[in-house]
């Protein structure tokens, strides 16, 4: 898929590229920082459909929530041939227990028998993530186990 990035004078920059539909989707990176999730019209590229002003926060959310899925989506696909293994997203809670705690304080793999494959944090993949790594709130783990494994996963997140 090919991404268009064109230079916005005085504005910043946009980065989008067209979905089946024919439509563009993108992004408006503005100077001042600000960010801009666009939708174009159809037929029209450079005329807006729609237009949302975003935090880095919420950017940054966003795009866990349409970069986990695809990891999930591959590494369901990965397991496929392996019964009883399966893929889930566990999202790391403000109350959770563990936010602001090590991976290796959870001791996730020796308690559920689950791994954390990777972390998705403002838009950044952190794939196998060490002991030492330390949880944010918001972040989304993508963790493999059994069903039983990641179900006591989600108790150990919310709980400890």
């Amino acid at each position: 898929m090919n991404v268009d990035v064109t230079a916005l004078p005085g504005i910043g920059v946009r980065k989008d590229f067209q979905v089946r539909s024919g439509r563009r989707i993108g992004v408006v990176d503005h100077r001042d920082g600000g960010i801009d999730l666009i939708v174009s019209k159809v037929g029209d590229p450079d005329a807006c459909a729609a237009q949302v002003a975003l935090t880095s926060d919420e950017a940054a959310v966003l795009a866990n929530l349409l970069g986990a899925p695809q990891l999930v989506a591959e590494l369901r696909a990965d397991h496929r041939d392996l019964p009883g293994i399966t893929t889930r997203q566990l999202p790391v809670g403000d109350d959770s227990p563990y936010a602001g705690r090590t991976l290796g304080e959870t001791a996730m793999r020796t308690r559920t028998k689950a791994s954390i494959v990777a972390v998705m944090r403002a838009g950044q993949l952190h794939a196998s993530p060490g002991p030492d790594f330390t949880f944010a709130a918001d972040d989304l783990l993508v963790v493999v186990g059994t069903p039983d494994g990641l179900d006591a996963a989600v108790k150990l997140l919310a709980r400890g």
